[in-house]
């Protein structure tokens, strides 16, 4: 038998990824069974785990998948981007979106494995925030950790919301809103003086 090409098995996994997310927005991950997992796929479990091992290493793929998206594209795109994908994106990717943060909330060693993981996107985000920040388009009186959290639970809040079947809100309100909390003179924000460092006592 001829060997599965890496494009051909890379498609299938990401096939099986789509369709388990659906499963794990619906049950949690607890009740996303094996059996459940076998209808979402349509595939016995012996080929689920000949792509990947486990069902912890089926939803910590799909997590590092979809969280590598999302931070892609506020990366290349900005905020604008990522917000406007949340209002148009799939109930069963904001489910599962929250699921993620569930257990990385409340189970130890998924959260372990997840800090391991490479750090590429965090790096490109905080490239994009630099180079924002060096145009004056953000805030530089306060550090680049501080916006890059609020922007984060800005993004989680409103995922939170639409998957919970709130009626998404107008984005341009959203980006209005969260420019005029972090935007520098550049996006039109109000000129702020540099925070001088803190000397020691």
């Amino acid at each position: 038998m001829p060997k599965q090409s890496d494009e051909r098995r890379n498609a299938r996994r990401d096939e099986i990824l789509t369709a388990a997310r659906g499963c794990f927005a619906t049950y949690g991950y607890e009740g996303a069974t094996v059996v459940r997992l076998e209808r979402a796929t349509g595939l016995s479990r012996g080929a689920i785990f000949n792509y990947f091992p486990s069902k912890d290493e089926l939803f910590l793929a799909l997590a590092d998948r979809d969280a590598n998206r999302l931070g892609r594209l506020w990366a290349k795109e900005g905020l604008d981007a990522v917000v406007r994908a949340l209002v148009e994106e799939d109930p069963a990717w904001l489910g599962a979106y929250l699921e993620i943060g569930r257990r990385l909330r409340t189970d130890t060693a998924f959260r372990e494995r997840w800090d391991k993981r490479a750090p590429e996107v965090e790096e490109e985000i905080k490239a994009r925030l630099e180079r924002a920040r060096d145009a004056g388009e953000i805030r530089d009186d306060i550090s680049l950790e501080a916006i890059g959290r609020f922007i984060g639970l800005v993004v989680d809040g409103l995922a939170m919301r639409l998957a919970a079947g709130f009626p998404p809100p107008e984005a341009g309100e959203i980006l209005q809103l969260v420019g005029d909390a972090i935007g520098g003179p550049a996006s039109g924000g109000p000129a702020r003086p540099r925070t001088p460092p803190r000397t020691p006592a």
